[in-house]
């Protein structure tokens, strides 16, 4: 059963109340390993553990007097709070409790774009074993080239979800990091020792050096890949979009009973959701080239990167959710026709089929000069006058002096270009599926 678009658990992660969430955890966090060092008496930590999440609104008024978030946060915590709240960003500064907080979300968010992908990839996996022998003319250029298989084009698919897999998880590595080491990172103010512990009890790993922030190269590593993903998912959805157009019909995105395709023409049966996906991935793009441009910042930091990432982060994380999840349902209700795939590639004639005769008559002897001349010949003619390929070369002495016709019968069998697909599937362990 494919997994419905699970766009409320992505939002949630990237809402103000869970940043504010997130910000309180850090700061308790803190907290607790400063009481560990005895700098927080017991007593105080065990009031400071039952600190209430202050409402967005106090927060956003506070916030509308002094113009700085972090502080706002602050100060509304401590209002619910007694003489202990004086301990509360002990020794921080604020990208210390804000970076955490970052790494915490996009961990987080990285877990549910995963959950994904093995959603997008069974569902390819499923498609690619059972079309694994349904022949279908390969197109370079955009113009019939030789026979694959339709299964077999989907096993490319596979293959590169894997790698993007690959990429997340490398990526999810790299931001799912802390930092509490200070105005500029030298742990003036607060020991590495709290730094190692926040770090453990959040399940991040310590970031090893850093400024006044985690550096920016971890963030663009994370929202490129999510580009890149989104990249492939528009690679695909181009794919069924070309395949899908009338001249072609080989698949067709699902078109569900009551679904309006153009609010003018009533035939009409867009793969408005594919185009869609293309469309996003552009937007992924741009993310990208913002998180490469916040990697230079002035000395220790300045701010220029932070407004851009409170709109590239959640945003990049939603939308290739979004498009993981749209994609998913496409490939799992996709409409294949078999019966189209095998017209296509009969609509040449059996031009398709030049290179295995090629190959044939240089296994008799002639030279790939002259063979290549001799097939082209017919081939060209076979295009501009709409004859038999085939037959052409049957009425050909010079062909037929090392090819009879059974064995240039043989050449035009499409099996013979899927022979070795097995192996494909054996390496990518789908064989026995």
């Amino acid at each position: 059963m494919i997994p419905r678009y699970t766009r409320p658990v992505m939002g949630k992660i990237w809402s103000e109340e869970h940043k504010f969430a997130t910000w309180l955890q850090v700061e308790i966090a803190v907290c607790e390993a400063w009481t560990e060092q005895g700098k927080v008496p017991a007593a105080d930590m065990a009031k400071l553990r039952q600190a209430p999440q202050p409402s967005l609104a106090r927060i956003a008024a506070i916030e509308k007097e002094i113009d700085h978030d972090l502080n706002a946060f602050l100060m509304a915590v401590a209002e619910q709070l007694g003489p202990e709240s004086r301990f509360l960003h002990l020794g921080l500064t604020s990208y210390d409790v804000e970076d955490t907080a970052t790494g915490l979300r996009l961990r987080d968010a990285a877990d549910v774009l995963l959950a994904e992908i093995d959603a997008l990839s069974e569902v390819l996996e499923e498609a690619a074993v059972t079309y694994k022998d349904v022949p279908q003319i390969g197109r370079t250029h955009g113009v019939q080239a030789e026979p694959i298989s339709f299964g077999y084009k989907l096993l490319v698919w596979v293959d590169e979800m894997r790698r993007n897999r690959a990429r997340l998880e490398a990526a999810r590595a790299q931001v799912a990091v802390g930092k509490v080491s200070g105005a500029v990172g030298t742990h003036a103010n607060v020991p590495p020792v709290i730094e190692d512990r926040v770090c453990a009890m959040l399940g991040l790993a310590v970031a090893p050096t850093s400024t006044q922030i985690v550096q920016r190269d971890r963030h663009a590593d994370f929202v490129t890949t999510l580009a890149v993903i989104g990249a492939s998912l528009e690679k695909f959805s181009t794919e069924i979009r070309n395949l899908q157009r009338t001249e072609v019909l080989e698949v067709e995105e699902p078109f569900e009973p009551g679904r309006v395709g153009s609010s003018a023409m009533p035939h009409k049966r867009n793969p408005a959701r594919c185009e869609r996906i293309s469309g996003l991935a552009r937007l992924l793009r741009s993310y990208a080239l913002t998180a490469l441009e916040n990697v230079a910042l002035w000395h220790e930091r300045d701010i220029t990167n932070s407004a851009p990432e409170r709109v590239i982060f959640p945003d990049s994380c939603i939308v290739l959710d979004y498009m993981l999840s749209l994609f998913t349902r496409v490939m799992a209700d996709l409409r294949v026709y078999p019966d189209n795939m095998a017209r296509n590639l009969g609509q040449t004639g059996g031009l398709v089929f030049s290179e295995a005769v090629l190959l044939a008559l240089i296994d008799c002897g002639l030279t790939r000069q002259h063979a290549y001349a001799i097939v082209q010949e017919h081939a060209t003619a076979a295009w501009e006058t709409g004859g038999d390929f085939g037959a052409l070369l049957k009425g050909d002495p010079r062909v037929r002096e090392h090819l009879d016709e059974a064995a240039i019968d043989a050449l035009f069998d499409v099996r013979h270009h899927l022979r070795h697909v097995d192996a494909s599937y054996r390496r990518m362990g789908l064989a026995e599926k």
